[in-house]
């Protein structure tokens, strides 16, 4: 089975690979008395246990479902909240700790612990300007800051939290503007730049969390990864104030830290799909699956492909269709 999930008056489709139907707008359906649905801006979603947690940034809460049901469990409220995830049932969720507003004062951010079983807010601990995606090796949470409120004073470390004391131990610094992060299974960490949109341009980087170093700078542009079976899969639709966006497609071998391809899908495709905005790969079938933008007011595209890149199948999604995630029987 698979989820989908758009951003933007945040609706939830839900693919079933059973039957091959497509089905939008699940949430609406399963919750009919929730007024405003899901909210403003869906950030991140993703499944952990019995439960799902849809991190609605704008609309300043976590929607807690039943993965199966997309019924409605409860809502945390969490100021400007931004991603998830997940170690020995807690949630952790690092938020901007203040409006939706560029202000070069904007404060502090924090990441939150949350008791999957109350659903109740735990912990806080202080963490840089503005955090956004998170990673876990070991006993650590590392934590991308990217200060992205302070232009042009960005943050540009990642922050390192001892789950034992929730206490942020130091700093790893890495570049401006920092935005995705993910592990491999040795416990490096891939940490994506979205530069400063003038002359610092995006790109990718790897750390080493056992020594906080910064191993390579691969200087490609990064929007979105994820890791696979081995591989981290990209793409790049970087904006620059000078000439509007660029497109750009590859893997990476995590183990030989080597970029092994600049394509992902057919150029038929790299060219259909004008504003790339999200990707996924099954890890069962390595079936490649993206989505399209479009303008950003229609509603946006979601293209399956197999692990080839060769094109499946696509269906109209909501409004910037964006996240993915699997839910298995």
């Amino acid at each position: 089975m698979k989820v989908i999930w758009e951003a933007i008056k945040a609706t939830l489709d839900f693919f079933d690979y059973t039957t091959g139907t497509y089905h939008r707008n699940i949430y609406a359906e399963a919750n009919p008395n929730v007024i405003k649905e899901l909210g403003d801006v869906g950030n991140d979603i993703k499944i952990y246990g019995s439960k799902m947690y849809a991190v609605i940034n704008v609309s300043n809460i976590i929607e807690v479902l039943d993965a199966k049901t997309t019924k409605r469990i409860k809502t945390i409220p969490l100021q400007n909240c931004r991603y998830v995830t997940f170690k020995d049932g807690k949630v952790y969720a690092s938020s901007y700790a203040g409006p939706v507003s560029l202000d070069p004062n904007a404060p502090i951010g924090k990441v939150a612990e949350i008791d999957t079983n109350s659903l109740s807010i735990k912990r806080e601990v202080v963490v840089g300007y503005q955090p956004e995606e998170m990673a876990i090796v070991g006993n650590n949470l590392y934590v991308a800051n990217s200060g992205s409120y302070r232009f042009p004073n960005y943050d540009r470390t990642v922050s390192v939290v001892d789950l034992n004391t929730f206490t942020e131990t130091k700093k790893i610094d890495v570049a401006i503007n920092l935005h995705h992060i993910a592990k491999d299974d040795d416990g490096d960490l891939y940490v994506s730049s979205r530069g400063d949109y003038y002359t610092i341009p995006s790109s990718l980087f790897l750390v080493d969390s056992k020594t906080g170093t910064v191993k390579k700078d691969f200087g490609i542009a990064v929007s979105e990864i994820t890791i696979v079976n081995g591989k981290l899969y990209y793409y790049g639709n970087e904006f620059n104030y000078t000439h509007s966006y660029t497109k750009s497609f590859g893997i990476i071998d995590v183990k030989t830290e080597q970029i092994i391809s600049n394509k992902i899908i057919d150029q038929e495709y790299v060219d259909a799909i004008k504003t790339p905005y999200g990707i996924a790969v099954n890890p069962i079938t390595e079936d490649i699956y993206m989505t399209g933008a479009r303008n950003y007011v229609s509603t946006g595209f979601v293209y399956c492909f197999d692990k080839n890149g060769k094109f499946k199948w696509k269906t109209e999604g909501g409004n910037i269709p964006a996240h993915f995630v699997f839910l298995y029987k």
